[in-house]
């Protein structure tokens, strides 16, 4: 074989080579990217309500108060970040168009009925690892857990001395600092990251505004009983804008 033929197969089987290591590269990074997507589990809208924004609201505070993931509400709303919302404004708590009208479903004629089956009952699933280290945010005997389901009982409620430190318990940017939800006297919320949340009510006083950075441990109010019958703490962590057992996330003491 002459050495210009030589020198065109190689040529060929080099392309053929490179060209091979291309799709199979390709092939990897899609499936390594797409196998490392999280899922978000979207709120469960709430078809028909709305909601008209009040002086010193926030979308943070809003979606807090209808638990509803902050993400959501400002989607169904066509609000673009940094989230501003006005008095007057009527925010929808469900996806807007075709998404907000349920198909009407035929259901045959039920035949005879049987005797109902035991159901065993499912306990609620724990949501995934938030990642972060938390800290008590107050000292104190716990006087109320959480109760899955029950809007009462969304959080703790921690005991202690009217002026007592109440702390972040992990690092985050305050994204609420006020009195205007019902029930939680004077309020902060905490946004952690992207889904987690963590709320304290009922202070006597807040030491922090909205926007600021604070870090785990850092002193962001003053405890009291603001909206409560006594001097104690209300302490809530949501994730995806539902809440959770803060029990379960706390150290053990």
């Amino acid at each position: 074989m002459t050495n210009s033929k030589w020198n065109t197969h190689k040529s060929l089987a080099l392309l053929a080579a490179a060209a091979l290591l291309a799709a199979c590269s390709s092939t990897v990074v899609r499936e390594t990217s797409s196998s490392r997507t999280p899922q978000r589990i979207v709120s469960q809208p709430k078809y028909g309500a709305t909601v008209s924004v009040q002086r010193g609201d926030t979308l943070f505070g809003v979606a807090f108060r209808n638990g509803i993931d902050f993400r959501d509400l400002a989607a169904w709303n066509n609000i673009p970040s940094p989230y501003t919302i006005y008095p007057g404004q009527s925010l929808k708590l469900y996806p807007p168009s075709r998404s907000s009208v349920a198909a009407p479903v035929t259901r045959p004629t039920p035949a005879a009925p049987r005797p109902p089956a035991a159901v065993k009952p499912v306990p609620a699933p724990r949501p995934a690892s938030s990642g972060f280290n938390w800290r008590w945010p107050a000292e104190g005997v716990v006087i109320g857990r959480f109760t899955a389901g029950d809007a009462t009982k969304q959080g703790v409620d921690i005991a202690g001395a009217n002026g007592q430190a109440v702390r972040a318990a992990s690092d985050g940017v305050v994204v609420y600092s006020g009195g205007g939800l019902v029930g939680y006297g004077e309020l902060i919320i905490i946004k952690h990251n992207e889904s987690w949340l963590s709320a304290y009510g009922h202070n006597r006083k807040r030491l922090v505004n909205e926007g600021q950075n604070v870090k785990a441990g850092q002193q962001i109010a003053e405890m009291g009983r603001s909206g409560a019958s006594r001097d104690m703490l209300h302490f809530e962590i949501r994730y995806n804008g539902k809440p959770v057992d803060p029990l379960i996330y706390l150290p053990k003491r």
